[in-house]
Formats: structure tokens, sequence, C-alpha cells
């Protein structure tokens, strides 16, 4: 079994300033990018260098990775604006479900590889794309619960005016006085003065 690529055994903080000199450099510019890679690696202690056609292999994975990534994000987002926000739980369960079965396909895949052919970052990808998932479900709970306490808020303030212009009505046509009037509104709308 070949030993895993240099790149793969970077900090992650490393994998991650690459990621993003990837994608700012447009899928680009490997040579300056690996010179960048290997002046903070030497910056940090670390006697590594990673060639440029090292970074072009891995910046070529991982663009496919970004594009399938976006295209997925796309399509997820298409498919809940088109329903209601009341099916987006069970949307996110049926989207779960989709990912964990790429995933375990993916996994089966690589269990009939020999070691050389395996690519540890297929898994670190699928991983961080469940943990996504998980992430986003739980921000879109918390953005359903939000808009319903919304909702009802509006409700009651629109209800309260209602009484509101109710009272006011009411006791022009009984004669209240104005102070009559006020502490009648208060009382029921439970105000405190």
């Amino acid at each position: 079994m070949p030993p895993p690529r240099k790149i793969d055994l970077m900090p992650e903080e490393f994998r991650d300033w690459l990621h993003q000199a990837l994608k700012e450099g447009g899928w680009s510019g490997y040579t300056k990018i690996a010179d960048d890679l290997n002046t903070k690696l030497q910056a940090a202690g670390y006697e590594v260098s990673i060639g440029k056609s090292a970074v072009h292999e891995y910046g070529q994975e991982y663009r496919e990775f970004v594009k399938y990534q976006e295209q997925a994000s796309q399509w997820a987002a298409d498919w809940m604006n088109d329903n209601g926000l009341e099916e987006e739980a069970q949307r996110h369960n049926v989207l779960f479900q989709m990912v964990t079965t790429l995933a375990f396909k993916v996994m089966q895949s690589q269990m009939t590889k020999t070691g050389d052919e395996i690519k540890p970052q297929d898994l670190h990808f699928i991983g961080k794309m469940l943990k996504d998932i998980m992430h986003s479900s739980g921000i879109r709970q918390k953005l359903k619960d939000d808009e319903r306490k919304r909702i009802e808020e509006d409700a009651r303030k629109a209800a309260a005016a209602e009484m509101a212009d109710n009272l006011d009505t009411a006791s022009a046509e009984a004669g209240l006085s104005a102070k009559a009037a006020e502490a009648l509104r208060n009382r029921v709308l439970g105000l405190k003065r």
C-alpha cells in the first residue's frame, strides 16, 4: 500500500488555506499556490515540500467537489423553495437519507479498491456534506420556529389593535370621558400605567 499523499497529511488549517487559495485563484496559478503553501508550511516548522503537480491534482479534485456541492446546494434550495415551510423538516430528512445512501455507496466502492486507489478526501468530503446537512437542518428548524413566533406575535398585535379600536368606538358611543375611556382600555388590554 503506497503512503498517503503529502497534501492529505497536512494539518487542516493548511488544507483550509489551500481550498481558499484555489477558489480565489480561479482554479489556476498552481505554481504560485504551491510556492505560497510551501512557504507557509516552512514558516510553521514543517519540513515538507508540496509540488505544483500535487497541488494541481488536488485542486482539480477539490474543484469537482465544489462544483458538485454547489449543484447539490442549488438543487436542494430550489426544491425547498418550491415547497412550503412546514415540509422543510421532512425534506431535510429525505436529503440526509439521500446523502447517507451516497456515502454508503462510496464507502462500498472504496472497500473494493486497493490502497493506492483510495482517496482520503473522498471520505472527508462526504463527511463534510453530512455535517453541513445536519447543521443546516438545525438552522432551518430555528428559522421555522422564529417564523412561527413572528406570525404569532403579529397576530397578537393585530388582535390587540382591533380590540383597542373596538373599545374606543364603544367608549365613544357610551359617552365616556377620555380619562374613563383610557382607564377602561388599559384595564381590558392589560396595559399598566
